[in-house]
């Protein structure tokens, strides 16, 4: 069964379905290569918001349609801001919020990339928990190239590959290809375009199929443990692996492996 959320308009730039769920968001704005600009942010934010309150849901994919993923932000809303540094910080304020909301949403999200992620198109890649890709998949951070160096794509990336790899990025400008990204860290596996909808698609389902209690409180302590000390992260997952123990999939999942059954998880 299909569901649409986010009603389709002439104004959106991007659309969203559930299936067996799974929810998809598509960038649909091909002719101007899906940049994020302040109204697809926003349509962004507004979809994420929706799928936090929304315990149907178990993973997020967010692909897009056309030769490109994300050119990243619109360099033409971007300039006609420049004289108004206000307007240009609640632009930049508000994709790194949206950005903030993939890592902290209880949901795990794939990035499923079928073309060029450039500056904030990368950054919205290295935001995701996973990322796959075809072999048409290249990324690039090419602000230095035009004077406007990716700062705020690089904290997206510096979190997710090597600081020497993420400075090559930024340093040169230049594009990576699929298997240089695969290389760097940044994707996890590269598939033929043909391919790449299917294979996604059989992560998702596999996903689907955990624990979704254990999985949200999974995801948060991965995050916030990378921002801690070792001690500390340690003192803190011991914590929630206590709490995580108290659960009832915790209790199921255990129960079931000694009796050499499926787990019937928990209907959040």
């Amino acid at each position: 069964m299909t569901n649409n959320i986010n009603n389709t308009t002439i104004n959106n730039l991007c659309k969203s379905s559930i299936e067996n769920n799974i929810c998809t968001i598509t960038l649909c704005n091909p002719k101007k290569r899906n940049p994020l600009s302040s109204v697809l942010i926003s349509q962004l934010q507004s979809k994420l918001d929706n799928i936090k309150k929304n315990n149907s849901i178990k993973v997020v994919i967010i692909n897009s349609t056309g030769p490109v993923f994300s050119a990243g932000h619109d360099l033409k809303e971007v300039t006609s801001h420049e004289n108004k540094e206000d307007r240009l910080k609640v632009l930049f304020n508000s994709c790194s919020k949206m950005m903030l909301s993939i890592m902290k949403l209880k949901q795990p999200v794939i990035a499923s990339v079928n073309g060029l992620a450039a500056a904030a198109g990368c950054q919205l890649v290295a935001s995701c928990d996973l990322v796959y890709v075809s072999e048409n998949a290249k990324f690039q951070t090419p602000g230095v190239n035009i004077g406007l160096f990716c700062s705020t794509p690089m904290v997206a990336l510096s979190r997710t590959i090597s600081k020497k790899h993420v400075m090559n990025m930024l340093l040169t400008g230049d594009i990576i290809d699929a298997k240089e990204a695969l290389r760097y860290g940044l994707v996890n596996n590269i598939y033929k375009e043909s391919e790449l909808d299917k294979e996604v698609n059989k992560i998702a389902n596999k996903i689907t199929s955990k624990s979704t209690q254990s999985i949200s409180i999974g995801k948060e302590a991965f995050y916030r443990q990378l921002e801690m000390s070792i001690t500390d992260a340690y003192d803190y997952t011991s914590e929630v692996m206590t709490i995580n123990m108290k659960k009832s999939d915790a209790k199921e999942g255990i129960n079931a492996f000694i009796e050499k059954r499926k787990p019937n998880w928990t209907k959040e």
